[in-house]
């Protein structure tokens, strides 16, 4: 019975994937997807605008399987095959079987299919995360089955491989992967000692450091300064025109700056200035980024209460008018890259944005941040409490890190936080009818301690 329950949550998580695989086919493409898409195909130079890791990635799926979806199976795989793992693991642990199909049932809901086939960073952060987590709850069900040495190792690694790859993708994502990685290792150690938290942070920070020390020698992105985007919107939304006027740059940038000024108010763009507003110039950011950059630091210290009221605005912005809650399919291009099942994209665009006029708090940042304090702060006395705690507390670091560095009031931003504080929510709950299991007595079975809470046919090895 233990078995065919597990064999029966795999087989609806296979189903679900291959149903993730047949309406997002090829993988709903973004302007961001396409130019990512072009750098992994050869058509373009690779740059780290966009996380170059994405690219090389594709670019290693395509040279193997010759399909741009390749990308779209590896992300319904990864995601799937973690919330299979999760279900798994509740089912173990307390022997739900609503539960653990509940927790199945979170890659159904509108706010979480919602972006599950787009090829986005955000998506494979939050994918990673999720996979993290997954690792995480299989140590937890192993712990006091007193697992090799081996077996613990080999899933620490498993989970900093996930973490780092998430923060590679995300550069942000580092304030979210933190927690999850604390959660790690005291889901696979009790009470690890000092020794095992630096041996475990060696190996997240070898994890992260590599690749991206690999990629930057050997696949030599192009260094595009991405980082003045953000710059770009303080100085236009927090200076008056006449300081940017007489601001002491170089005169093409100066003239840029206060056209772009103009430009936002005109069209009332709150962010996104360097897209909306900017005369962009043939090299980007890269020739303007220094002076850019030495402007921002000895303005914004000359305007602390402008910028402060600007950043508060565009998040509070991000809390309570939450955009862009489904992207529809694929964007227009001259790829000839089309949705192969456009029926199917239509039934999921009235399923998403439908759900998202009807229930529009569940697409709402206020909402989950509330969720994710509640969370870190109340996360219950239960099996789960120290899970939820860390999901809580990973997700309102995304949210309030977004607070100095918003480009934009996309819910993409609160994917994470959405998918982390939904399970965080249904863990809660299960874990408060289900007691913590009782401490082994000296000389039992190792495995009789994590068994002992559960009935007859509960979940087994």
């Amino acid at each position: 019975m233990r078995q065919r329950w597990a064999w029966a949550l795999a087989a609806l998580a296979a189903v679900c994937c291959l149903a993730t695989v047949l309406v997002f086919a090829p993988g709903y493409l973004s302007p961001d997807s396409l130019d990512q898409l072009q750098q992994a195909e050869g058509k373009r130079p690779l740059t780290d605008w966009h996380p170059p890791v994405l690219s090389l990635v594709w670019r290693a799926l395509i040279a193997v399987t010759g399909s741009i979806t390749s990308m779209l199976v590896l992300q319904s795989v990864v995601f799937w095959g973690a919330l299979w793992a999760l279900a798994r693991c509740v089912w173990a642990l307390t022997g739900s079987r609503g539960g653990s199909l509940a927790v199945l049932g979170l890659g159904l809901t509108p706010f979480v299919l919602t972006f599950a086939g787009v090829v986005w960073k955000d998506v494979h952060a939050a994918f990673a995360l999720l996979a993290a987590c997954a690792v995480a709850f299989t140590g937890l069900r192993l712990r006091d089955t007193r697992p090799r040495p081996a077996v613990r190792w080999a899933l620490l690694w498993l989970g900093v491989l996930f973490l780092a790859y998430a923060m590679l993708v995300r550069k942000n994502a580092f304030v979210a992967a933190i927690p999850v990685f604390v959660m790690l290792v005291l889901a696979l150690w009790r009470t690890p000692g000092r020794r095992t938290w630096v041996t475990c942070a060696a190996a997240l920070v070898a994890a992260l450091v590599v690749p991206a020390a690999a990629i930057s020698v050997f696949a030599q992105p192009l260094q595009t300064r991405q980082g003045a985007q953000i710059m770009i919107d303080d100085l236009v939304h927090v200076l008056r025109a006449d300081e940017l006027r007489s601001a002491d740059v170089s005169p093409g940038l100066r003239d840029r700056l206060v056209a772009a000024a103009q430009e936002c108010r005109r069209v009332g763009a709150l962010s996104d200035a360097y897209w909306a507003c900017y005369e962009r110039p043939a090299d980007g950011l890269r020739g303007d980024s220094d002076e850019i950059t030495s402007l921002w630091l000895r303005e914004m210290s000359g305007h602390v209460p402008h910028y402060l009221q600007y950043r508060l605005q565009l998040f509070a912005s991000l809390l309570f008018e939450t955009g862009y809650p489904y992207h529809p399919g694929v964007t227009p291009n001259d790829l000839g890259i089309e949705v192969a099942h456009p029926r199917l994209e239509d039934m999921l665009d009235t399923y998403v944005t439908g759900m998202a006029t009807d229930v529009r708090w569940l697409f709402r940042g206020w909402f989950w941040l509330t969720v994710a304090l509640v969370l870190a702060i109340r996360p219950g006395k239960g099996t789960f409490s120290m899970p939820v705690r860390a999901l809580g507390i990973s997700s309102a670091a995304y949210i309030l890190g977004y607070l100095p560095i918003m480009p934009a009031t996309n819910y993409r931003y609160l994917y994470w936080p959405a998918i982390a504080c939904a399970l965080g929510l249904l863990l809660l709950g299960l874990g408060r009818r289900t007691p913590p299991p009782r401490p082994a007595s000296p000389g039992a079975p190792a495995d009789r301690a994590l068994t002992a809470h559960q009935p007859a046919d509960a979940g087994g090895k």
